[in-house]
């Protein structure tokens, strides 16, 4: 367990985690903290709900159960004891913690105009941890390259949720600016990292390794942060994390219009489920995006496909399995 999560969590939640198996806390990936409700681990691919003295097991009301006051330390920790500037990160349900670590929340809203604009008496948290797995995509990025050009091609990592798209990315963003095999040399890369989760920034300052030639644009909203990149960066590779809205396809347009490459994420379990959102709909069918990598889990493992999205759409053709069986 990183120390920059032991180092925000409230005295009783901290001691029931110190005495977990030393196996289990290494593979910890979310914690969730409800108040008044079991506290629960999701670890190699399961869940358990430890008690007070450190036991696993499947039954909730033998769990340790966080009380308002456990819900209040943590909440004064994520925020550094200022609430108050907190409020968009409240506004959008997300604290991003250094690390990289981001913490969901949930609780009773406060509208206005019709729209939300923070978060109060917040009773729930989902404290997702980060970790950068160095090699993760050394068996898939040879897939995604664009070896006439001697780039990458146009990438679109899918998954759901918890399966691995932004360790994937990060590395993928390490070795296109290292250099690699089929590359024309190592490139430059540019990454907006909207909700610090790629970089893990501190201060600007990115506390992942993602290469030596990589230049990231920290907490910055995505569709005017890939405008800002290539306008100021002259990048050959723009990298972006979930995108899901219009003017992010807009901004992922206007990039590959300007002879840049990028790779992004998003949800879904399939390309037709990511057909299905507006946003991303006209950059599939037009063929904008080239290269696709479907994530998907089994227990501890993890399984990319890449498929070639310029086969013709009447062409069956199963998806080539990249890597399998990799702990990351």
């Amino acid at each position: 367990m990183p120390d920059s999560i032991m180092d925000m969590l409230p005295t009783g939640i901290k001691t029931v985690l110190t005495k977990l198996p030393l196996g289990v806390l290494a593979q910890v990936e979310e914690i969730r903290v409800r108040e008044g409700r079991s506290l629960e681990i999701l670890y190699g691919g399961g869940s358990s709900f430890p008690a007070a003295d450190g036991t696993l097991g499947n039954d909730p009301t033998c769990a340790y159960t966080p009380g308002r006051e456990d819900c209040a330390r943590l909440l004064d920790l994520l925020t550094r004891h200022s609430l108050y500037s907190f409020e968009e990160e409240l506004r959008r349900g997300f604290i991003t913690v250094a690390g990289g670590h981001r913490v969901g929340l949930v609780g009773r809203t406060v509208l206005e105009a019709g729209k939300v604009r923070l978060i109060r008496d917040v009773a729930g948290f989902n404290i997702r941890i980060a970790r950068q797995v160095k090699g993760c995509g050394i068996t898939i990025l040879p897939q995604l390259l664009d070896r006439d050009l001697g780039t990458i091609h146009h990438t679109l990592i899918v998954s759901p949720p918890q399966q691995g798209k932004t360790t994937l990315i990060r590395d993928l963003i390490r070795m296109l600016s290292e250099g690699s095999s089929g590359l024309k040399g190592s490139l430059k890369v540019a990454v907006v990292d909207e909700r610090s989760e790629i970089a893990a920034c501190v201060r600007g300052v990115p506390t992942f390794d993602l290469g030596p030639r990589t230049d990231v644009m920290d907490g910055c909203p995505k569709a005017e942060g890939m405008m800002m990149m290539i306008r100021s960066m002259s990048p050959e590779v723009i990298a972006v994390d979930e995108i899901g809205t219009l003017q992010d396809a807009e901004a992922v347009l206007e990039a590959m219009n300007a002879g840049i490459r990028v790779i992004a994420t998003a949800h879904g379990r399939n390309l037709q489920e990511v057909k299905n959102r507006p946003a991303l709909k006209q950059l599939l069918e037009d063929g904008f995006f080239t290269k696709m990598v479907l994530l998907t889990r089994q227990r501890q493992s993890f399984l990319a496909a890449v498929s070639d999205l310029r086969v013709a759409k009447s062409q069956a053709r199963a998806p080539n399995i990249a890597s399998g069986g990799s702990p990351w």
